[in-house]
């Protein structure tokens, strides 16, 4: 399986952020991108995406990639939690379709309870989960300070262009802090699903 060189810097670049912004390397042939998201954090990918974007008047999280694979691919890779265990956390759900419950693990951070929200097969899923990353502890079950995620495909000449939009972040104990560490993780894990798909193509 191809895995992503994904690194995460923090910098002192206060009044130096245009220097930074839009900064490509070169690294054993594929480009590094660099994309500032605040003043202290920058985001590096080594796909060809764009990083998330936060809204912080909307609370939202979004980021919008291009997968070279099938829609039929990433949706079953968005939505199994067989799949879904090989790109982001090890997913156990009780069944399928909206009402679905069940806990997304993570190594070294622990266990965050999850529920489907809604589906539109094969063109959209949405999951709640209590994974707020400021708060002390995780919670047991899904409850007020949850996050919504909602994946989107649309089919494409090169492939399937998939877009996560997580809302919520308001009832969350840190909205500013969460949406930063949330922007962060979609980059980290969703460029892990395009190595995935992109390896198995």
């Amino acid at each position: 399986m191809i895995r992503p060189y994904v690194l995460w810097m923090s910098v002192s670049c206060i009044g130096h952020s245009s220097a930074i912004k839009g900064l490509q390397l070169n690294h054993g042939g594929a480009t590094i991108k660099l994309q500032l998201l605040n003043e202290r954090t920058i985001i590096v990918t080594m796909t060809d995406n764009e990083a998330s974007v936060i809204d912080e008047g909307t609370f939202t999280v979004r980021r919008t990639i291009r997968i070279a694979a099938s829609a039929d691919k990433v949706w079953t890779a968005v939505t199994d939690p067989a799949h879904i265990s090989k790109w982001f956390g090890l997913t156990v759900l009780d069944g399928t379709g909206a009402g679905a419950s069940g806990t997304i693990t993570f190594p070294e951070y622990g266990t965050v309870p999850l529920r489907v929200e809604a589906v539109d097969a094969p063109h959209m899923v949405s999951y709640r989960w209590g994974n707020d990353d400021a708060a002390e502890h995780l919670p047991e079950t899904v409850g007020d300070q949850s996050t919504v995620f909602t994946f989107t495909l649309e089919p494409v000449a090169e492939g399937t262009q998939l877009t996560v939009v997580e809302t919520g972040f308001d009832r969350t104990t840190d909205p500013a802090a969460n949406m930063a560490d949330h922007a962060q993780g979609w980059v980290s894990e969703l460029d892990k699903l395009v190595a995935l798909l992109e390896g198995d193509a």
